[in-house]
C-alpha cells in the first residue's frame, strides 16, 4: 500500500467509511475498525457490512484499496 492509501484507510477507520479491498484476486467491501499488530504483522480488523461478521486482513496481502465515498 502507498502512503496515500494508508492515510485514506486511517481516515476511513475514524469516519466509519466502507472500503473496497482487492485481496488474492477477489474484491471485498468491508468496514474497517482498527489496525493492530499480530506476530509482527499489521492486521486490518474489519466487519462485513451485510452480516456484521468480523474479518482480519493482513495489510501486506492487500493488493488494492479504495475508500467508498
Amino acid at each position: 500500500m502507498t502512503a496515500a492509501q494508508y492515510d485514506a484507510l486511517e481516515r476511513a477507520i475514524v469516519n466509519g467509511s466502507r472500503v473496497a479491498i482487492r485481496l488474492h484476486g477477489a474484491e471485498l467491501v468491508v468496514i474497517p475498525e482498527s489496525i493492530r499488530m499480530d506476530k509482527g504483522r499489521e492486521l486490518l480488523v474489519t466487519q462485513n457490512p451485510s452480516s456484521g461478521l468480523p474479518l482480519n486482513i493482513t495489510i501486506d496481502d492487500i493488493e488494492r484499496l479504495e475508500v467508498i465515498r
